[in-house]
C-alpha cells in the first residue's frame, strides 16, 4: 500500500492555552461543569511491555510515573460512588498496559460485582493472555457488562507495527481473535488520521480485516470501532471561547469532562489523585483534588488536547 507523507504541521503559537480565564485573543475561555459523573476511569499504572512512538501518556517498560493502582485504591472510590449515590454507569481502566497490574482481575470482579460496566483498553498482547483465566472466570459471571478494547492503530501491519514494534500487529490481532471466539465483547480503536487514507477507507480496510478473522465487530458503528483524532500538543489548534459553542453547534455537556474523570496515583505520592480526563494525566491544572466529591468542579478548556480531541475532534474515550 502507498503511505501519503504528512504533512508537518504549523507550531503552537506560545501565548495559547495559558491563562485558564482568558484566551491569547483576552476572550473569555470556555469551561465545562461536570453535569453527571457516568463514566470513572482508573489508570492502572504507565507501565506497559511496548514504547510506543505516538503515545500521549508516553507508556514503555520503564515509565512509572503513574504507578500501579491497587485493589484498595479501586475500592475507595467505588465505595464514594455507592455511598453518595453518584450515577456511575461504567469503569474504565487504562494505562499503559492495565494487564501489567496484578490487581487488575480483582479492581475488575470489585466494579463489576457492585452492577458497572467495566471497560479495558489493551493492546491484546502477552500481558492480557496471562490473566486468561481470570477473564474467563469474568466472563462466565458477568458477560457482555465486561468490554475490551484492543488497540490496532491500523488494519495493516505495516502501519501498526511502524507505531508500536516489529511483530506486534500478529500478536495484537491474534488476542483479539482469542478474545471473539471465547465470547467476550470486544472494540477497536484505531487512529483516524493515520496513513492519510480518509475514514471511509479507514473502516473499509477494518472491516475486512475483522471478516477475514471472523471477529464479530460492526467497523461502521464509531462506538465498536472507534478511529481517534491525533494528539500533538506542540501543532497549533484554535482556542475554545464561550462563542465557540453556538459557531460550532456544540454543546458542553457533549465533552467527556462534563460526565467522567480519571483516578491516577503519581509516583512518590501518598495517596491518588483525580484529573479531569485520561488525556491529561501530568497537568498539574488538571488535578482536581483526592476525591470524586472534590472533583466535581467545572474544567477550563485550557489545553490543546481540549481543543482538537474533544470539541474539534468530536471524540470521547467512552460512550
Amino acid at each position: 500500500m502507498s503511505v501519503t507523507p504528512p504533512i508537518a504541521p504549523q507550531r503552537l503559537d506560545p501565548a495559547k492555552f495559558r491563562d485558564p480565564r482568558l484566551t491569547a485573543k483576552g476572550e473569555a475561555r470556555a469551561s465545562v461543569g461536570l453535569s453527571g459523573l457516568r463514566s470513572l476511569w482508573l489508570n492502572t499504572g504507565t507501565l506497559c511491555n511496548i514504547t510506543c512512538r505516538n503515545c500521549y501518556i508516553e507508556s514503555s517498560p520503564r515509565n512509572d510515573a503513574l504507578v500501579y493502582l491497587t485493589a484498595a485504591d479501586c475500592r475507595g472510590y467505588l465505595d464514594e460512588i455507592e455511598r453518595d449515590g453518584l450515577p456511575v454507569e461504567e469503569i474504565g481502566f487504562t494505562g499503559g498496559e492495565p494487564f501489567l497490574n496484578r490487581d487488575l482481575p480483582a479492581m475488575l470482579e470489585d466494579a463489576l460485582g457492585r452492577g458497572h460496566r467495566a471497560l479495558v483498553l489493551t493492546n491484546a498482547m502477552k500481558p492480557m493472555r496471562n490473566h486468561a483465566a481470570a477473564l474467563l472466570a469474568l466472563r462466565d459471571r458477568f458477560g457482555d457488562r465486561l468490554t475490551l478494547r484492543v488497540s490496532l492503530d491500523h488494519y495493516g501491519a505495516l502501519l501498526h507495527d511502524l507505531e508500536r514494534q516489529d511483530g506486534s500487529f500478529a500478536v495484537a490481532v491474534d488476542g483479539l481473535d482469542w478474545l471473539a471466539r471465547e465470547g467476550f465483547r470486544v472494540h477497536v480503536a484505531g487512529r483516524a488520521a493515520f496513513g492519510g487514507e480518509g475514514e471511509p477507507a479507514l473502516r473499509a480496510g477494518f472491516a475486512a480485516l475483522f471478516a477475514a478473522h471472523g471477529i464479530p465487530i460492526d467497523a461502521a458503528d464509531p462506538v465498536a470501532l472507534m478511529l481517534f483524532p491525533e494528539m500533538d500538543a506542540a501543532a497549533d489548534v484554535p482556542e475554545i471561547t464561550t462563542a465557540c459553542w453556538g459557531i460550532l453547534g456544540k454543546s458542553p455537556e457533549s465533552l467527556m469532562c462534563a460526565s467522567s474523570r480519571m483516578v491516577v496515583k503519581r509516583r512518590g505520592a501518598a495517596r491518588p489523585a483525580v484529573v479531569a480526563c485520561t488525556l491529561l494525566p501530568y497537568a498539574a491544572e488538571f488535578e482536581l483534588g483526592g476525591t470524586l466529591a472534590e472533583a466535581a468542579r467545572p474544567v477550563a478548556l485550557n489545553h490543546p488536547h481540549c481543543a482538537r480531541f474533544c470539541v474539534l475532534g468530536g471524540a470521547a474515550c467512552s460512550r
